[in-house]
């Protein structure tokens, strides 16, 4: 007998014949990056085998490759499409930096406050072409004879401050400005005490004026550039650092173009009297004298740099050049600068300056 519970023989299922194999081509999206349609990894030269399994229904056919390629190549596609952009927006972002930069640069083409540009802050050359234009020399004539020495320019319409014993007793001031102008000048205030003057041109206007800065916030070592008319060179030009802060500077106070002291006269040439130290430079100072606290310097300063500036690399004046020690040579003229020079602190300028404006205490 024949067993039911026996698998019953089935018919074979039919295979159509496979298409010409073709093997998926890479897509190459990247130097050095291949994707293959397959999702596989296949080494260069490699064959990427026909897919393996259980046949499919009856009739049916192999899913062909061509709408992965498409996919894949689309992806790629926007793969490169996103790195133009990138490439683009990068140049763009560089360009957008570079005119904000250059936009930077010309809209802050000079130090906050002072006339000192940008691009030449914290150099001497800076320093000296933003501020010489408001420092002039001083020539004051009395029955003595004629004294040089120099101004800071501090208003538009021509107040200009000094040293004291630079207009002492003079009968006559006359004022050369940076540009070769000349002026003459009126005695507006004095205070021998601080060795300080304020003077005012004649019909002038439009001048150049100097920042004053705030010589509490100076240190030790700060750089400096100083500007005054040494032996009448007008605007000359010199730097160092600030030595030391708070010296006691004795000097002689003016006798109203008389004789300084003991029948002494000051001669231009050799500086104005002080003493420092305990020593006492250029002269005797005489019985009539005042101290001051002063900052010293090692710019070179030389006769005729009284009452120009000392200047900070920001272009701001912190003190206004008031002494100066030149050893004599062997011919009675000054033999230069040893540096050891003074300034009066420009803070004790700006309290001063009210008296100086209603006449000073002198």
């Amino acid at each position: 007998m024949t067993d039911d519970t026996q698998p019953q023989p089935q018919q074979q299922p039919y295979y159509p014949p496979r298409p010409p194999y073709d093997p998926a081509q890479p897509i190459t999206t990247e130097p050095g990056t291949t994707v293959w349609p397959s999702g596989g990894h296949v080494p260069s030269g490699g064959h990427v085998p026909p897919p393996t399994g259980p046949a499919g229904p009856v009739g049916a056919f192999p899913a062909a490759p061509t709408p992965h390629r498409r996919a894949r190549r689309g992806v790629g596609l926007m793969a490169a499409v996103a790195l133009a952009a990138a490439a683009i927006g990068g140049g763009t972002a560089t360009l957008v930096q570079q005119w904000t930069a250059d936009g930077g640069t010309s809209a802050s083409s000079a130090v906050s406050g002072t006339n000192v540009s940008a691009s030449s802050k914290g150099t001497v050359a800076g320093v000296a072409q933003a501020v010489s234009p408001s420092i002039v020399e001083i020539s004051a004539s009395s029955n003595a004879g004629k004294s040089t020495g120099s101004g800071v320019i501090i208003t538009g319409d021509g107040e200009i401050v000094t040293n004291n014993h630079v207009i002492s007793g003079a009968s006559r001031i006359s004022v050369q400005t940076s540009d070769g102008k000349s002026y003459d000048a009126k005695v507006v205030g004095t205070d021998p005490d601080k060795d300080l003057a304020l003077i005012k041109l004649e019909g002038a206007s439009g001048l150049r004026t100097a920042t004053l800065g705030d010589s509490s916030r100076v240190r030790v070592g700060d750089g400096v550039v100083a500007i005054g008319s040494p032996e009448g060179l007008t605007g000359t030009v010199t730097s160092g650092i600030v030595s030391a802060l708070d010296r006691d500077v004795t000097v002689a106070k003016d006798d109203g173009g008389q004789d300084q002291g003991q029948g002494q006269q000051y001669d231009p040439r050799q500086g104005w009297p002080f003493e420092f130290g305990g020593q006492q430079f250029n002269g005797d100072t005489g019985s009539s004298k005042t101290t001051y606290k002063a900052i010293q310097t090692d710019a070179s300063l030389n006769p005729g740099n009284s009452g120009g500036a000392l200047i900070n690399m920001n272009g701001e004046i912190i003190g206004i050049n008031s002494a100066m020690y030149s050893p004599s040579s062997s011919s009675g003229s000054s033999a230069g600068s040893v540096g050891l020079g003074f300034a009066i602190p420009v803070n004790t300028l700006k309290a001063d300056l009210d008296d100086l404006r209603s006449g000073g205490a002198g």
